[in-house]
């Protein structure tokens, strides 16, 4: 097992606005409305938490896929291709992860290779539990093409998150378990595989990002 890899600043950096806010307000409140003050201050301590970026153990086997995203898989099935995609247009395997405003929300590479593609596109801001969120909601795919195929991994927005940030670009060489990006607040994040690949979870399973094993090549 690896550690993973980098210690990143850029999740607190990301809080950095929600931070100064509330700091401001705890401070005004601390002087002028004492009782305010303890809420603000227990905003701001959930605040460090959700912006929170653990070291995580990373298999070192080149077969297997990690977890893209921290939180409860809530989907597996088959689609045919990602739609508005010029890369992935084949059938693939997909695993469904909702992220609640509980869980780590820092995004990381479920294999080793080069990021060719990273696309942004707008959208609705649905509950991301629900199935039409992957169509409807704004999004961001990301494809990594490794040395046994391409893999793809999309950030989608939910009713509460309204931001993705991405830290990578088209180009980069990204290690297996390494930070790309994250979403912030509750969200969801899908991982598409080839056919040829197999799952190892199950809907339902909770799973940590870098971390846990999802699948596998064959």
């Amino acid at each position: 097992m690896n550690q993973s890899h980098r210690k990143h600043p850029k999740a607190l950096y990301e809080g950095r606005w929600i931070f100064f806010i509330l700091g401001f307000l705890w401070l005004a409140a601390m002087v002028m409305l004492p009782l305010i003050a303890l809420p603000l201050g227990i905003l701001i301590i959930f605040s460090a938490y959700f912006f929170r970026d653990p070291e995580r153990n990373i298999s070192a086997d080149p077969a297997i896929i990690v977890s893209p995203a921290d939180g409860t898989v809530t989907l597996i099935d088959e689609v045919e291709g990602v739609e508005g995609d010029p890369y992935l247009t084949m059938r693939l395997k997909r695993i469904s992860i909702f992220l609640s405003v509980f869980d780590v929300h820092v995004n990381r590479t479920p294999i080793a290779g080069e990021l060719i593609h990273s696309e942004p596109r707008g959208g609705l801001y649905l509950d991301a539990r629900k199935p039409e969120s992957s169509i409807l909601n704004e999004s961001r795919l990301w494809i990594i093409q490794g040395e046994r195929g391409l893999v793809g991994v999309k950030q989608i927005t939910g009713a509460i998150a309204r931001r993705i940030v991405p830290w990578s670009q088209v180009g980069d060489h990204l290690e297996k378990g390494e930070r790309f990006g994250m979403i912030r607040f509750g969200s969801r994040t899908e991982l598409y595989l080839p056919m040829e690949t197999e799952i190892l979870v199950k809907v339902g399973d909770k799973v940590a990002g870098g971390s846990s094993e999802v699948a596998w090549w064959q």
